[in-house]
Order: C-alpha cells, then structure tokens, then sequence
C-alpha cells in the first residue's frame, strides 16, 4: 500500500524556505542548497514543488500572499475615501516590519528573474498586477471612473514600489515613511478631486 502524503508537509516546507530565503539570495535557489540548509533530501523538494521554476513561484505566491489581508479587509468595509487611505497606511506599516522587508527584497529580486529570464513565470509581474487590480477596484467602488482610477492606482502602486525599494535599499524607515505620507496625501486630494468632478 503506497505512503499517505501528509497535507501539511508542503507548507511547512514552504515556510521553511522562505524564512531561509530571508537572508539568502533568491537567484541561487537550487534544490540541493535548499535541501542542504533544511535537513531534507533534494527528492523531497522534487516530490513537493516539481521543478525549480514551480518552486520559485510558490515562494513568490507565499510572499505575496501578504496583500491579501490588506485587499479582503478593505473590501469588506463600506467604500469611503477615509477607509481606502487608511488601508494604504496599514499596508506601509507592515512594510516596516524586519520580516515584511527581507520578503520585499524576495518580490524585488523575483521580478527581476522574470524580466531576465523569460521561461521563468515567477509570479514576479502578477503581483503588482494584482495590486493595481485592487486599487483599481477600490476606487471605482467610490465611483471613480474606471480609466481614471486604473490610471490612479496604477501611479499609487508604482510609487510605494519606489518607496518600497527605498526601504530594502536605505533601511530609512524615517524619510521613507515621510515620502509615503506626502505621496498618500496628494494621491488622496486627486482621488477627492475625481470624487468632487460633475459627471460629463
């Protein structure tokens, strides 16, 4: 009778990895050197995640799995501008945090793979679609005209992708956070502006 695979055998792997992955570059990920810094064979890795392309999305998936607290808490409130705004506070604050930062670095660098190498599908562009998604989203449900707020989040999530690289590379979390709090303000008076505009 064939072994029954334990169900969570592969998230607490995949745990296992990215909390390895804090202090390690992403582009050397093998699954020797995996295997090697868990205590496991490299089938195991095989067995679980399939190939090494399939192994870094799923680290990718993890890492951005982080926005969805943020998305699914927002949405589930009643639209207002306040409450947009403050679900953009809450996302920087937890880019603050030491753990949120090694795994921004970890978006950052799997991004960039997928751009280099375009056999890899590390998830790295999904991300950020993602979050312009629901920015976009969130603006139309204050009524926001969809190319407006598409236009509007997009700017929103490239800039905190700018302050968000800041924070990996300066470790200013002061002038950093200064940077957001202005781009935030003005990025509330346009949405406000959008909001205030007759319809044509």
């Amino acid at each position: 009778m064939a072994r029954r695979t334990d169900p969570h055998r592969k998230p607490e792997l995949l745990a296992a990895i990215v909390a390895h992955l804090h202090g390690h570059p992403l582009s050397g990920v093998t699954f020797r050197s995996l295997a090697d810094a868990l205590g496991v064979s490299p089938f195991t890795l095989v067995y679980h995640f399939g190939t090494r392309d399939q192994l870094i999305a799923e680290i990718i998936r993890a890492v951005a799995a982080r926005q969805d607290a943020v998305i699914a808490a927002e949405l589930a409130d009643a639209p207002s501008l306040e409450s947009h705004l403050a679900a953009i506070r809450a996302s920087w604050q937890g880019f603050l945090q030491p753990d949120t930062r090694a795994l921004l670095r970890l978006e950052f660098e799997a991004a960039l793979m997928e751009v280099t190498d375009p056999a890899l599908r590390s998830g790295g562009r999904d991300v950020h679609a993602r979050w312009v998604e629901w920015g976009a989203e969130a603006l139309e449900r204050l009524g926001v005209d969809s190319v407006e707020a598409r236009i509007e989040s997009r700017i929103l999530v490239d800039q905190l992708y700018g302050f968000q690289l800041d924070l990996v590379v300066t470790r200013d979390d002061a002038g950093a956070t200064a940077a957001f709090e202005r781009a935030l303000a003005a990025y509330g008076e346009r949405v406000a502006a959008l909001l205030a505009a007759p319809v044509a």
